[in-house]
């Protein structure tokens, strides 16, 4: 989530900041001490193919300011941030890069829609967050189930209907989508509602509305189901954005891990998809070098 977020639930990855962050040696500029040297111009980037629109997740470089963030970014081609707030818009338009995924309306990740004693708060929250959206030329919005509790998941997305419908008219006028996340309930979010493909699925069924649809984060759904890219494939039309990390660990996708993610990227590709993929995963090195590496080499494995 983005860094000026206070309230993160208790996933390892984004409640801990990934300790290590990319070196300027990748932009041509060193590091003296503890201190980041922040180059001027980023590298040009490498060629990538141009199928793919690529972020990364705002937290998972944590390490690094956003203006370094953004300049390692360039350097690998990147087009964009994901999961930045208010604050941090002014540092993109600098950069020239966009906000993929916008956040900062929600109030956690444990009490969201499916819950309607948070309905009275997130419609104000949200409300006056896609005015600040559409102000700011970006199109999405992160939303969240939020956990069960003793609601059902029937119940759960009775309610979310009710208190979404409220707020995608005004939503579509202002041109931003709503888009929720789907994490899993096994390692890092215990009790989170939307956990599922198919639940999520439902609900975009359910609201029926054009500026509604899911986060598909790879890395939570191999937890939850696997299945991936059947999933994708069968169900592209609800998906708006995709989230990429290795499985175990969380991880850069390499081959340490069980995910094949040019494959899987290949499916997204071959779906038609132009939205944005997102890299959130926690450099298993922590040294700057080798954490800018990682980014580098994650965009070039989902570059199909």
């Amino acid at each position: 989530m983005s860094s000026n977020r206070t309230d993160l639930p208790a996933d390892p990855g984004r409640r801990a900041l990934a300790k290590g962050a990319a070196g300027l040696a990748v932009l041509g500029a060193g590091f003296a001490g503890a201190g980041w040297a922040v180059a001027q111009e980023p590298a040009p980037p490498e060629a990538l193919k141009g199928n793919i629109n690529h972020s990364v997740a705002r937290w998972s470089f944590g390490d690094l300011s956003l203006a370094e963030l953004c300049n390692l970014g360039k350097s690998v081609g990147l087009k964009a941030i994901d999961l930045c707030g208010p604050a941090d818009w002014p540092v993109l338009k600098e950069h020239g890069l966009d906000s993929s995924m916008c956040n900062g309306a929600e109030i956690s990740l444990e009490a969201g829609w499916a819950d309607p004693a948070n309905h009275a708060e997130l419609i104000r929250r949200y409300t006056d967050h896609i005015r600040l959206v559409a102000d700011a030329g970006y199109a999405n919005l992160i939303c969240f189930s939020g956990n069960r509790g003793a609601i059902s998941d029937q119940q759960g997305l009775e309610n979310c209907v009710t208190g979404l419908s409220q707020i995608l008219p005004a939503a579509q006028d202002a041109g931003v989508t709503l888009v929720m996340e789907l994490l899993n309930s096994r390692v890092d979010h215990p009790d989170y509602m939307c956990d599922r493909s198919a639940w999520g699925v439902a609900l975009c069924e359910r609201l029926n509305a054009p500026n509604f649809r899911l986060l598909y984060d790879i890395y939570h759904m191999q937890i939850m189901e696997g299945d991936v890219i059947r999933t994708i494939t069968e169900n592209h039309q609800w998906l708006a954005h995709y989230h990429v990390a290795g499985n175990p660990g969380r991880h850069e996708p390499d081959d340490s891990q069980e995910l094949n993610y040019p494959a899987i990227c290949r499916a997204v590709r071959d779906s038609g998809f132009t939205g944005y993929v997102a890299q959130e995963f926690i450099p298993s090195d922590p040294a700057p070098d080798a954490a800018a590496q990682a980014l580098r080499q994650a965009v070039l494995t989902c570059d199909v």
